[in-house]
């Protein structure tokens, strides 16, 4: 079959979005299939490779031109979508006929190229693979005037974006549940599929050792229980519990690691400065060839998310975590999808964002029971290998396509 997937990043951008599709596009491709992405030169945090690849090459690399002014603020960052949403159609509307399309929601509404292309030539499949919800989530952190002009915009391109595709594919069942509550088509049920994201096996052998993260020593890591949290600092994320958390722990051998960005990290710079928290490490982003050793040196993982952001978002650092063996510490509402992981495998603790005893007593409890350390160690590993590694997921696509076509 030929394939075309659409998102914005893609390696060797470090976003999320940019590994999984790489990640899907290079399984279809082993399958025999035709593969090609569209995608941006810009990326997520910095200008990714320009140009696109060969010809010949599978998957073929188209990535269009955007102005890379990347994500400090909101002009910038919608500058650098209206240019890739032109650019990406046109390049949908040159392509020969696919097979399937199989769109990502970043930006929002990009899905609309692949439905152009279906409208062009009828044969043609569409799939969402879906990682956010507008205008939900922008209503739901103060971003959007809920139910203004705009969302009921927003919700109209939606019903009529739900009406031209053949197969929805989420997150985790929350998310299922509200794109179809709103946007399902009254004159069919449109197929639905849950598949949670995930990392390589590949990058996490069982028995192979990281090289150790060159700064472990110089940010006094060096024999500390380090709480890692590793990533971006959203809108849907928050940290006052970790942050309460490490006041109450700043004269004990603990360190709350944060390795990453995003638009909370000012608030966690201002918090440590405020209350010289020196238990608390700010470490900007790291090559993804490089997380293997930053979770080597952790003790646990950190994941956070809002409770009006269940349903609309899933934290995307869980399945790293877990791959390395990370008691995960998560903070947030129930029946998330790293509440359910913790809910099936027990590696780790579910706490509620009012909990601050709660986070408190999980890191003592560690800290103070090597056994009890070593066995979470053992579930997290086992989570991953048995539900959020490629080797689990891939192959769930395989069935989407064949359902499909």
């Amino acid at each position: 079959m030929r394939i075309t997937i659409i998102n914005q990043f893609y390696v060797p951008d470090i976003s999320p979005t940019a590994h999984l599709s790489a990640s899907l596009a290079e399984h279809l491709a082993e399958q025999g299939h035709e593969v090609t992405v569209v995608t941006s030169r810009g990326g997520y945090v910095a200008a990714s490779q320009d140009g696109q690849t060969a010809a010949d090459a599978n998957p073929r690399v188209y990535r269009v031109w955007t102005p890379k002014l990347g994500k400090g603020n909101i002009l910038k960052r919608c500058i650098d979508y209206a240019t890739f949403y032109l650019l990406a159609f046109w390049r949908m509307l040159r392509l020969p006929r696919q097979d399937v399309v199989i769109s990502l929601t970043t930006p929002p509404y990009i899905a609309w190229a692949g439905a152009m292309h279906k409208m062009l030539h009828r044969r043609t499949k569409l799939i969402m693979w879906n990682m956010d919800c507008y205008p939900d989530a922008a209503e739901r952190l103060g971003a959007l005037k809920p139910n203004g002009i705009a969302a009921k915009f927003m919700r109209f391109m939606n019903r009529r974006l739900f009406r031209r595709l053949d197969h929805l594919i989420c997150l985790d069942t929350a998310m299922v549940d509200l794109l179809i509550s709103q946007y399902g088509p009254k004159n069919r049920e449109l197929p639905t599929t849950v598949i949670p994201n995930w990392e390589k096996a590949a990058m996490f052998p069982v028995n192979e050792t990281p090289e150790p993260w060159p700064h472990v020593e110089s940010l006094g890591l060096d024999g500390q229980f380090v709480v890692l949290y590793l990533g971006n600092t959203g809108y849907g994320h928050m940290f006052e519990p970790a942050i309460e958390a490490a006041k109450q722990l700043r004269d004990e051998p603990v360190k709350f690691l944060f390795v990453g960005g995003g638009s909370r990290w000012a608030q966690l710079e201002q918090a440590k400065a405020d209350d010289q928290l020196e238990n608390v490490i700010l470490h900007g982003y790291v090559p993804k060839e490089e997380t293997p050793s930053v979770m080597a040196a952790a003790s646990c993982a950190l994941i956070t998310l809002r409770e009006i952001s269940l349903g609309v978002m899933s934290p995307s650092k869980m399945h790293a975590n877990l791959a390395a063996g990370l008691p995960v510490l998560y903070i947030g509402p129930t029946t998330s999808n790293v509440d359910d992981a913790i809910v099936n495998y027990g590696c780790g603790i579910s706490v509620r964002e009012d909990d601050v005893a709660g986070v408190v007593d999980f890191i003592r409890a560690m800290m103070a029971d090597a056994e009890s350390h070593a066995t979470l160690r053992s579930k997290a590993r086992k989570a991953f290998d048995e539900a959020y590694c490629d080797v689990r997921t891939l192959p769930q696509f395989d069935t989407v396509l064949k359902e499909v076509v």
